[in-house]
């Protein structure tokens, strides 16, 4: 067999297909209309310049291309990493970029050490519980921009409150605007997942007509940006403006050098490890959201397709945009969900596609930037809240209930935590999911059948947070029974063990045997038996079942082998 390239690029590039080009020129377009809107408003999202959302929006399209094992994966700005940029960037452009260098930098190292099972151990209600309590702040932060009002704060109560406080000061114009671009969104939207497939029997009109309302459906977020705008642009022309408008955006490309590792104040210069101080478990947070991000959406993507990604390398991936994107002024980015389904649902071939959305992005900064100016802060706020509504799974918490009832405490936990901070909830849903798991190994199933002697049979791995739990177990019911019973322990569950195990297993024998009681061990694998053996525990025995080992029983006790196991217990 030829080797494998180790260059994504060259796995796909050499076999392209002449076919494929018009998909990949259209999956492009699709999602660089989605793109650009979407850019503008999550950047007033993470507190920053607009223009600082397009610089953010096309590194990652030409890196993933080349270094991508998903075709249909895009790499920009999203509302969950503009949320995390906005609380650990301080609304500072030089300190949002530092972070992508610094971020950038942590994924490649992990990618490069093959650290992505870490992400294993974010559990799914601790993400679920993130991704709703996001939707829920995020959509809330942008209700002062439907709104119409200015001055809010930050913090999620605050806001709240000051929001409920001040709702006398609404400016009519915005609010009908925003609520306007809002059911003109969730209408495009119901309309495109409810519109049937045209067969290619069907007539051409028909077919024509299919492909006008897809690509109205798809490219929604552009059409209410434009719509706004021109009505915006109509109310200027007439002498008034009801709306609060985006304002100039710097036109041009921006320039490629180093991120700044230090920041110019009026009180003099933040040096470079003031600014980690400042940005402190953002530097934790951001990077591994941010994998946790891509790796979840190439994986559903990639089963959905039928193909197979590389984690580590979707791990170097990011981690390259996310450097050289900081070249770009450019803040965090990772991948999208919403603009990854468009790439897929337009028939992307390959990552090519992503080529198509960056030159897109490039030729607005370029050329169409003056035109931003009329979009009202209403559009792009009805263009957020369109985006992260989704997000919010209310059906998680009922079927938690109905599955494992104790996995709701970390979703719980992490959801009520990130209206505060977070950080705070992420980090502790994680330490709570962490303790549950770490009390499963600590005290696994322990089945238990009695009858002349006692068969143990452990549910799990031995490790030694179990070992306790496990002496006791066998103690308490090997010499509570009148007379008291050897014991038989049957492994066929256990395929790891560590050396304090052994310790505490060798502890047992000599416990037993000074009660005149024996322990036999039977159904043991490979690799727990080759431990035991290396340790050389005094008075071992080893059988190759637990039918052996009863036989041997009742041979040893002249029993006969019905009477030696007559009832069965479970202890946890």
């Amino acid at each position: 067999r030829c080797p494998r390239p180790a260059l994504p690029i060259l796995r796909w590039l050499p076999r392209y297909s002449r076919a494929w080009l018009p998909l990949d020129l259209l999956a492009g377009l699709a999602v660089g209309l989605t793109a650009v809107p979407q850019a503008l408003a999550y950047a007033e999202l993470a507190g920053l310049p607009l223009q600082y959302g397009l610089y953010s929006s096309f590194m990652g399209c030409f890196v993933y291309c080349f270094l991508g094992t998903a075709k249909d994966v895009m790499l920009g700005p999203t509302a969950i990493m503009s949320l995390l940029v906005s609380s650990y960037a301080f609304h500072e452009p030089v300190y949002a970029v530092l972070l992508a260098f610094l971020s950038g930098c942590i994924q490649l190292a992990m990618g490069l050490l093959h650290l992505g099972f870490l992400l294993d151990f974010i559990s799914c209600p601790v993400i679920k519980g993130f991704t709703s309590a996001a939707s829920i702040t995020i959509s809330f932060n942008q209700i002062k921009n439907i709104l119409g009002l200015q001055g809010i704060p930050r913090q999620f109560f605050l806001q709240l409150y000051e929001t409920l406080r001040r709702i006398g000061e609404t400016r009519a114009g915005d609010a009908v605007l925003g609520l306007t671009c809002l059911a003109a969104l969730a209408g495009l939207r119901a309309m495109k997942s409810r519109l049937p497939q045209a067969a290619p029997a069907e007539p051409l009109a028909v077919r024509i007509s299919y492909l006008i309302v897809w690509i109205s459906a798809t490219a929604r977020n552009a059409l209410i940006v434009l719509f706004a705008g021109l009505v915006a642009y109509s109310f200027q022309v007439m002498g008034s403006q009801p709306f609060r408008l985006t304002g100039s955006i710097p036109q041009g490309l921006p320039a490629f050098r180093p991120p700044r590792f230090s920041l110019a104040t009026p009180n003099g210069t933040v040096p470079f490890q003031s600014m980690v101080q400042d940005m402190g478990v953002g530097l934790a947070v951001v990077p591994l959201m941010g994998l946790l991000e891509t790796v979840a959406i190439a994986k559903a993507f990639a089963s959905q397709n039928g193909y197979r990604i590389d984690p580590d390398q979707e791990l170097l991936a990011l981690g390259v945009a996310n450097v050289l994107g900081s070249f770009v002024s450019s803040y965090p980015i990772t991948g999208s969900f919403g603009r990854t389904a468009v790439n897929a649902q337009s028939g992307v071939c390959t990552p090519a596609g992503g080529l198509v959305t960056g030159a897109l992005v490039l030729l607005s900064l370029a050329y169409l930037t003056s035109l931003f100016y009329y979009i009202p802060k209403a559009a792009l706020a009805a263009v957020i809240i369109s985006a992260v509504v989704p997000m919010f799974d209310a059906g998680i918490f009922r079927t938690l209930w109905r599955v494992k009832r104790l996995d709701l405490v970390p979703l719980c936990v992490t959801f009520l935590l990130c209206f505060w901070e977070v950080q705070y909830g992420i980090v502790a849903g994680v330490l709570l999911s962490g303790i549950l798991l770490l009390y499963s190994i600590a005290r696994p199933p322990i089945k238990v059948s009695e009858g002349a002697v006692l068969l143990v049979q452990p549910g799990s791995s031995l490790h030694f947070p179990a070992v306790e739990h496990l002496r006791d177990c066998v103690c308490s019911r090997a010499l509570a029974a009148s007379p008291p019973r050897s014991v038989i322990l049957d492994c066929c569950h256990i395929s790891s063990i560590d050396y304090t195990a052994v310790v505490g297993l060798a502890e047992l024998l000599q416990e037993l045997r000074s009660r005149g009681l024996s322990l036999a061990f039977c159904g043991l694998k490979d690799p727990v038996l080759q431990v035991l053996l290396s340790a050389d525990l005094e008075g071992f025995q080893h059988f190759s079942s637990w039918e052996e080992a009863e036989q041997s029983r009742a041979a040893e006790q002249g029993g006969s082998r019905a009477e030696l196991f007559t009832s069965t217990a479970e202890s946890t």
